[in-house]
């Protein structure tokens, strides 16, 4: 579990976008004189993670999602890098095999009548946000937003008490290790001194 850990946490500690980046960031600039939405708390990591899952998934117009979860974390006082990292849920790969799929089969149980191509032509070729303003106009529009929404809204949820789980047991690991660390060199001098005197009877 530890090693599962710790390869997920090298993972996003590469998507996350650095300070200077999100300083650079016209939009994302003014939040960065926030220090506390840049800690990495028990409460700020579970809110980053989920603000994350929650615009990766609804927000797929490139360019709005870092933006997007920048501006969400501000009130719910999650932490930003790491929401932003992991917006990246969402790429060409898991949006076309999972996410569009999932969201037009959610939204035609509402009555809707979905078609999904154009959307997926729409993400392969990086439309524009002119583009998707103009299919937010079509009719398949709602039973998308509405199984992005859904799918958004539960994976934010999962996520959050995922995260919190984690975050638990991370730190009871390093409680763990750090005590055993410590009965160890406790015990070290100990076990030393036995070993001279039974030298000394020897």
């Amino acid at each position: 579990m530890s090693a599962l850990l710790h390869r997920l946490g090298a993972w996003l500690h590469r998507q996350m976008p650095t300070h200077a980046q999100l300083e650079a960031n016209r939009f994302t600039a003014p939040f960065t004189r926030r220090p506390e939405l840049f800690r990495f708390t028990r409460r700020s990591v579970p809110r980053g993670v989920a603000v994350g899952m929650f615009i990766g998934i609804f927000a797929l117009i490139p360019g709005v999602q870092i933006v997007g979860a920048a501006l969400m974390c501000v009130p719910l006082r999650g932490n930003i890098p790491l929401a932003a990292a992991i917006t990246f849920v969402s790429n060409p790969v898991t949006t076309l095999l999972i996410i569009l799929p999932l969201a037009v089969a959610i939204g035609n149980s509402f009555g809707y009548h979905a078609d999904i191509a154009t959307v997926e032509v729409m993400v392969r070729e990086g439309a524009s946000l002119a583009q998707w303003r103009g299919w937010m106009l079509s009719d398949t529009a709602p039973a998308v937003v509405i199984g992005l929404f859904i799918q958004s809204v539960v994976a934010a949820v999962v996520s959050y008490f995922l995260t919190i789980w984690f975050w638990r047991y991370w730190i009871g690991h390093k409680h763990r290790a750090r005590r055993h660390r410590s009965l160890f060199r406790d015990a070290l001098p100990e076990d030393a001194a036995g070993e001279g005197d039974r030298e000394g009877i020897v």
